[in-house]
């Protein structure tokens, strides 16, 4: 009896010492209670064909691409002809408006499912348009491609080469789902509902972890096509639509 009470006593000390090291407070967050285009205090767009050879432009301030209704953000994937391109959609972007150094990352989701379909939630180091990638640090809090009923989390940095650690889970992507990092300077943890199911070191900048020191801003997208889903086919459905209730932001204010 008195083992198991000594245990019992551990663990309860545990607990308390974790639930204080865990002491997250709100820093910001979009709720999307309102209606129309995203709030610009809050969000920028990625404008063009951005990155790996996807097949979308994205556009800036498109109310057919990126609205919202009804308590979400809606970042909607469309098959038209638009500028030089067959697709269209949007990638908001909170570059030079608010970045974080270190945090719990979180956003709770609805996903588009298809061939040829990536929506992603993401965070880049505030200083890439001065270093480049992947030397600026990527923290890719959710992805999913295609059909899978598996999500993706990743770091990727500049380690002589470029590097990544990445971990996966099974998900079904079509219900709404928290996806989230705790992000410190000890480590970046991936979370899918509160489940921990990935983690990376990045403690003393570890293996030139040194990235994940330096502030990093959110990226929310659609991408359509690319290196890695490869293109849509003929039974993925368009218009389709990334739904998200909130993202929001907390920092530890113990350490």
């Amino acid at each position: 009896m008195k083992i198991k009470i000594t245990w019992f006593i551990l663990l309860l000390l545990f607990c308390l010492i974790e639930s204080k090291a865990q002491n997250w407070t709100l820093v910001w967050s979009d709720e999307f209670n309102y209606s129309g285009l995203p709030d610009t205090l809050k969000w920028g767009n990625e404008v063009g064909f951005i990155r790996n050879n996807e097949l979308q432009y994205y556009t800036k301030k498109r109310i057919e691409n990126s609205r919202v209704e009804n308590g979400n953000l809606m970042i909607i994937g469309k098959k038209e002809s638009y500028k030089t391109a067959k697709y269209s959609s949007a990638s908001l972007v909170t570059v030079n408006k608010h970045n974080w150094t270190y945090g719990k990352i979180d956003a709770r989701m609805k996903l588009p499912t298809g061939q040829g379909m990536w929506p992603a939630f993401w965070m880049l180091g505030q200083n890439r348009t001065k270093i480049g990638w992947p030397k600026c640090g990527e923290i890719d809090i959710m992805e999913h491609i295609n059909n899978e009923n598996i999500l993706y989390g990743t770091l990727h940095w500049h380690n002589k080469e470029h590097t990544s650690s990445g971990g996966k889970t099974p998900c079904n992507v079509s219900q709404y789902h928290n996806y989230s990092v705790e992000w410190d300077k000890d480590a970046v943890k991936w979370f899918l509902d509160g489940k921990k199911y990935w983690e990376v070191s990045i403690k003393d900048s570890i293996n030139s972890t040194e990235e994940f020191h330096k502030p990093h801003y959110i990226i929310l997208n659609l991408a359509i096509g690319g290196d890695w889903p490869k293109s849509p086919d003929s039974l993925t459905i368009f218009p389709d639509t990334m739904f998200v209730d909130y993202v929001r932001v907390y920092q530890n204010k113990t350490k």
